[in-house]
């Protein structure tokens, strides 16, 4: 399962919000795994690649719902505190939402 804040949800379920950036110690999704985003449905997991944060560029962000990379870091930085001070690795996760009756499989 992904948690995203409400405030993502309808970009997620337009199909405008197709990718996320999540600190973890190691992956934990792989390519074609199906998972679950409270609010918006079923997601395939299409990418799962780990990145580093300060070479994300602006183009990097869009897909995120961020107009630029910097705005993409400091909500990372809000948001994960901890993991960056305790040095976890940064994942881009691309995913693609399902349509209802696929996901219900």
């Amino acid at each position: 399962m992904l948690l995203f804040k409400k405030r993502f949800l309808p970009a997620i379920r337009s199909g405008e919000k197709t990718q996320t950036i999540r600190l973890w110690k190691h992956r934990r999704m792989r390519v074609g795994q199906r998972s679950y985003i409270p609010g918006a449905g079923y997601i395939r997991v299409i990418a799962v690649d780990e990145v580093q944060l300060d070479g994300l560029t602006d183009e990097d962000a869009r897909p995120d719902g961020f107009e630029s990379a910097d705005e993409l870091r400091s909500e990372i930085a809000r948001l994960y505190p901890k993991q960056l001070d305790a040095g976890y690795r940064t994942y881009r996760v691309v995913f693609q939402l399902l349509p209802v009756e696929e996901g219900k499989k």
